[in-house]
């Protein structure tokens, strides 16, 4: 979240970011809520003065002074009583709208609504031109027996997918390879919770706004995370961390649930859009500066690019707008793969900076070379998802005769696979 100081000084600023973002929040009744606390509170410590002095005095006060100040400490019980409980209801309202204000988008990013209006700054490869009439990954799927919606959906409803044979290896290739990728950059592999608290999911900006989207475990009042993400961040809460070991590199690998809400109708072919997928996912953690989380930032989306290159798929590399941009998000580039069944480049990644948003709703610091504590900053792209990055793979690399063959720098991983085949 934004320091609350800061949004008093830059008001209009905050509301227009707001919205540029398509976020809902009232920044003048927050401020209205802010004085409206820290005169309750100002009050409050008043009374709560007075009431010691009282308390302190009786024991010592004449018998003539004893019952007046007797009744003046039951005064100011009382009126304490009534002020902390609107102390506590103001500082409520407040706290839930200061979770709602979105971060500011860095000055490149383009104004816009949604994908449409994202900025392109490269294209690399080229799609393919079939000379033959190619198939869509759900029609290769069905071909080769490797990509099962029929029977998921009759067991796990809309959506639902299972990956069988070839295209179970194939999804775990590809994850051991953007994992390999992770450990030779140095980066810490982390397998972590899938179900974690409303702290976790607060602390990493996924909620209030996200929370529609998150399937919740009622009985146990847990939560699906949607990406490794959360649990990343999360290993630091309410820590202070020791500058020289920043910038802490994460990758962490796990399954991700998304209830998609709001996507009816929309993309229910294929395995475009589904509530449950496996990612590999970067995050790091550094020290206040924004120079610094940049360099970061490069990093995270060349080790993105690096597994495309690897991978040999034509994609692009966008500026997403502040449509596009979420809650936390300064700036946000998204990796986008020419699909050739959706006749388009769609994401297949995205790279984000958040400065201390994430931060400081988490509760983690560092102490600065004068001592001060300060909140770190935080970062995380997708280094590879699926099943949507099998798409373009299968896609890619299809044949006439309906066989795929296997991205050479994922044969290793396919126990010597190099086609695959209905038979594989």
């Amino acid at each position: 979240m934004l320091d609350i100081k800061f949004i008093r000084e830059n008001a209009e600023a905050v509301q227009k970011a707001a919205v540029d973002k398509n976020f809902e929040v009232d920044i003048d009744r927050l401020l209205e809520l802010d004085e409206e606390r820290r005169t309750l509170l100002h009050e409050t410590e008043k009374i709560r003065a007075r009431r010691n002095e009282v308390a302190s005095a009786i024991p010592k006060a004449s018998n003539d002074e004893r019952p007046e100040l007797i009744a003046e400490g039951r005064e100011l019980k009382e009126k304490l009583s009534t002020m902390d409980e609107e102390l506590h209801e103001v500082q409520e309202s407040y706290e839930s709208l200061l979770l709602m204000v979105p971060n500011l988008p860095a000055p490149e990013v383009p104004i816009g609504d949604d994908d449409e209006d994202n900025e392109v700054i490269r294209h690399v490869g080229e799609p393919r031109e079939f000379d033959f009439e190619p198939r869509s990954h759900e029609e290769l799927g069905e071909h080769l027996d490797i990509i099962d919606k029929e029977r998921a959906i009759r067991m796990a409803g809309s959506r639902a997918y299972a990956l069988k044979g070839a295209g179970a290896l194939l999804e775990m290739a590809v994850m051991r390879l953007g994992m390999d990728i992770m450990v030779e950059a140095g980066f810490t592999p982390v397998i972590g919770p899938l179900m974690v608290n409303r702290e976790a999911m607060t602390g990493t900006g996924f909620f209030p706004y996200g929370k529609d989207d998150t399937y919740h475990l009622e009985s146990d009042q847990k939560y699906l995370v949607g990406t490794s993400e959360v649990f990343l961040v999360s290993l630091h809460r309410e820590e202070i961390l020791d500058p020289e070991t920043l910038p802490r590199f994460y990758a962490g690998k796990s399954s991700c649930f998304r209830r998609e809400a709001g996507s009816a109708g929309r993309d229910v072919r294929g395995v475009y859009r589904v509530h449950q997928f496996t990612k590999v996912e970067q995050v790091a953690i550094c020290v206040a500066d924004k120079d610094k989380s940049r360099e970061i930032h490069e990093k995270l989306l060349g080790n993105s690019e690096k597994l495309m290159q690897l991978l040999g798929l034509p994609y692009r590399v966008a500026i997403a707008c502040t449509g596009e941009t979420g809650l936390g998000q300064v700036i946000k580039h998204e990796i986008e793969t020419w699909m050739p069944s959706r006749e388009k480049y769609s994401e297949t990644h995205s790279c984000s900076s958040l400065y201390d948003y994430q931060a400081r709703r988490s509760g983690i610091r560092y102490r600065d070379e004068n001592g001060e504590t300060q909140f770190c900053y935080t970062l995380n792209n997708t280094l590879a998802a699926s099943p949507r990055i099998l798409i373009p793979i299968l896609e890619h690399y299809q044949n006439e005769d309906g066989s795929v063959n296997v991205p050479e720098a994922l044969q290793k991983y396919m126990y010597g696979m190099t086609v695959i085949t209905p038979e594989s």
